[in-house]
């Protein structure tokens, strides 16, 4: 294995970045399940917006299909074999404003009930000794089965917002092994390079 993997976007139209390693590691403030170089990617329009906020987004959680992204393909950003798919998790509300307060607080129960709390719907593709998560997958929406084989480009899923979200978004991270309990975070770029934070890609 080598000391970093490089990938393909696992989408397609405008997305933000979020949480990046580019701009510190631990990227999401902690090293535990080995995130240490974890990157979000918010889906957006084309003009760079996620939903509308109003005043309904500041009092009340929001259903994720107001979101723009809700249910876009998610692609598989490497060629490797499945072996890894979770699909049974519900697509919860959104939390923005006020909401996003209380859900905040509901962070630790979930990371107490491990990783699968934390990932929600996910799928994770192993090449040469190196497996990559693609986590917070909508519901019914995967489309590969351990064992698979996948090609770059291949879809394999759809955008969701489950597990540990506060809104549609893809969480992606590499690790040195399946077993998350045991792993270790692998650096990952994208086309050989890193975004930073509020960039749009691809």
């Amino acid at each position: 294995m080598s000391g970093s993997i490089d990938l393909t976007y696992p989408f397609t139209g405008r997305w933000l970045v979020q949480n990046s390693p580019a701009n510190r590691v631990p990227s999401h403030g902690t090293r535990a399940f080995a995130t240490s170089y974890a990157i979000d990617f918010v889906p957006v329009t084309d003009s760079g917006r996620s939903a509308p906020f109003t005043l309904r987004s500041l009092v009340r959680p929001e259903p994720p299909e107001r979101f723009p992204g809700f249910g876009r393909p998610i692609l598989a950003p490497l060629d490797g074999t499945v072996v890894a798919a979770y699909d049974d998790a519900a697509d919860h509300a959104a939390y923005r404003g006020l909401p996003s307060v209380g859900y905040a607080l509901t962070q630790q129960r979930r990371a107490a009930m491990g990783w699968t709390a934390l990932a929600g719907n996910h799928v994770l593709i192993e090449r040469d000794g190196t497996v990559v998560a693609l986590c917070h997958l909508q519901r019914g929406s995967v489309q590969v089965r351990p064992g698979q084989r996948v090609e770059v480009g291949d879809v394999i899923a759809r955008c969701g917002n489950s597990g540990n979200s506060t809104e549609p978004h893809l969480h992606l991270q590499a690790i040195d092994r399946p077993g998350i309990a045991h792993a270790q975070a692998v650096p990952l770029t994208l086309h050989g390079a890193l975004p930073s934070n509020g960039e749009l890609v691809p």
